[in-house]
């Protein structure tokens, strides 16, 4: 039997199967599973590798620290500073979280901006700027050195996010107009960041704003041409400097200089083939014993080869994965063009900056010097890591139900407190003071009490019932007042002497039975069978 389903349902059903997929009518913590599920995994992929990123800190950090004064020989130090930073992050992550998302890709874009501009700038004066491995990219606080260009990527992507959206989406821009915003807010920061120098930064950079260009709508063989354009710009400015030279041609072969140029390199690699598939335990490092420089930041990746095998260093690259996948997901139901280009960026320069970590580690591209997202040493990368969450889930706090024609029929109903003006509710009476009420047959009800009705009352008198004046109504006017409405309603209406009112319905009860030839005739019937039912009726 096909079950029969009605317009509403109907419409349920389509937009349950044409929009959502399985999710739709699934609900986890009284949020739809579309919006909850990817959020609440980005989440536990986000804590996860930050807790394996100080488990891998301490490891990796606190034989150094304990041979170190400036670490005030405390084997924790390191782990000690990166709970501080991250106990930061988590408080920004939660305040960008917090606020509508639109808040920071449109009303407070020229604010970030500036800042940020201006950090970049400070990196290059002297009396702010630090010098450290061949590179000027940190600002000396008191004891705390700070990344400008680690935040400057947080900036970059609200920027192209919201020009894009504008372009494709909306009217605000034209080609020239955007172009300009272009220069000025995206080619002058960017070109700041390749002056420390800061490759890395910039290459992963570049490489989101090309990804949120593809996504924003931009055709893709825009996107390649222009992807081949950056890398080969990228690697005539790398050999157009020594120090980026030398970095490529030792990753081609790290043997040529085991022991000056390609030592990081080549006691990475022993790390990796110490561990095997398992490693050797978590803590039982050797390469950690000042044979492999910066263990807990730029080699970390080492480290965890070495201790957790492939399989840990599987692992780690299976939650970045994750984290992909559930920020894409979120971009995917994102309110706006703005919103899903936000979390594609912030997801995507997450994940492409592991990669390009791994990578280098593996001899697999020049090394950059940038650290894993939430796993490697470092404040600043923590706190920007963290912030670039707090936007994803900003995106994702925002996204909810499209507003439907029903929504809107809802939105118009009020609800008001004020006493009504009318009430046809009475005083309370108490029992032996009601009195019995019988309608007039055909009489319609009304909400007046004396008004199409009257009452049956032991006397000819009613009691309490006078006249708008004050003066009281006598029996026999009373009934015949009654008799009138009465026949006027189309009643038979007989009188006592008493003045007792009553309605006749008829001589006898049995009069009005119905006999057994006013009955009913059944159609449907023809031939002999209608004969003799005529017939009975006839008798």
């Amino acid at each position: 039997m096909q079950r029969v389903e009605s317009a509403g349902q109907t419409t349920a059903r389509r937009t349950v199967e044409a929009g959502h997929g399985a999710f739709a009518d699934r609900y986890i913590f009284g949020v739809p599973a579309r919006f909850m599920a990817p959020r609440l995994l980005f989440l536990g992929a986000v804590a996860f590798l930050a807790l394996f990123g100080l488990t891998m800190i301490y490891s990796s950090s606190s034989i150094t620290a304990l041979s170190s004064a400036d670490a005030h020989y405390n084997a924790a130090f390191y782990l000690q500073r990166q709970l501080l930073f991250g106990a930061v992050g988590i408080v920004l992550a939660f305040v960008i979280a917090r606020f509508d998302y639109h808040l920071w890709v449109r009303k407070l874009l020229v604010v970030e901006w500036l800042v940020t501009l201006i950090l970049l700038l400070l990196v290059l004066t002297p009396f702010a700027g630090s010098d450290a491995y061949g590179a000027t990219r940190w600002i000396q606080v008191g004891p705390v050195n700070l990344q400008p260009s680690e935040f400057a990527k947080i900036t970059l992507i609200l920027v192209a996010a919201n020009l894009i959206s504008e372009y494709y989406e909306g009217t605000t821009y034209d080609s020239r107009e955007l172009i300009t915003f272009l220069v000025f807010g995206i080619v002058v920061p960017a070109l700041l960041i390749l002056r420390q120098p800061d490759k890395g930064t910039f290459t992963v950079v570049a490489v989101t704003l090309i990804i949120m260009l593809y996504f924003g709508g931009a055709p893709g063989k825009l996107c390649i041409g222009l992807l081949v354009l950056g890398i080969a710009t990228l690697a005539l400015v790398s050999y157009a400097q020594p120090y980026s030279r030398a970095r490529i041609e030792i990753m081609m072969n790290p043997w040529s200089d085991p022991y000056d140029k390609g030592y990081q390199l080549v006691q990475g690699l022993y790390a990796f083939g110490s561990g095997g598939v398992f490693g050797v335990g978590i803590g039982m490092s050797k390469q950690k014993y000042s044979y492999l420089p910066m263990a807990y930041n730029d080699f970390i990746f080492a480290v965890v080869g070495e201790e957790l095998g492939l399989v840990g260093t599987l692992g780690m690259v299976a939650a970045f994965v994750v984290l992909l996948w559930a920020g894409l997901k979120i971009a995917r139901y994102a309110p706006d063009l703005a919103g899903q280009l936000a979390a594609v960026g912030c997801t995507f320069i997450i994940v492409a900056q592991m990669l390009l970590n791994v990578s280098g580690v593996l001899c697999m591209f020049p090394l950059s010097g940038k650290p894993i997202p939430f796993v490697s040493y470092g404040g600043s990368s923590i706190m920007s890591s963290l912030m670039l969450a707090g936007v994803v889930m900003s995106v994702s706090l925002q996204s909810k139900l499209p507003q439907t024609e029903y929504d809107d029929r809802r939105s118009e109903w009020s609800v008001t407190s004020a006493p009504r003006q009318e009430s046809f509710v009475g005083e309370p009476t108490p029992r032996s003071a009601r009195r019995t009420s019988v309608p007039l047959a055909g009489t319609a009800t009304s909400a007046e009490p004396t008004r199409g009705r009257f009452t049956v009352l032991g006397g000819g008198r009613e009691p309490g019932a006078e006249r708008a004046g004050g003066s009281s109504t006598s029996p026999e006017q009373l009934r015949r007042e009654r008799e009138m409405r009465a026949r006027a309603n189309g009643a038979r209406v007989t009188s006592d002497r008493r003045g007792r009112t009553r309605i006749d319905l008829g001589p006898s009860a049995s009069d009005r039975l119905r006999t057994r030839n006013q009955g009913p005739e059944v159609r449907g019937y023809d031939g002999p069978t209608r004969d003799r039912r005529r017939d009975r009726r006839g008798r």
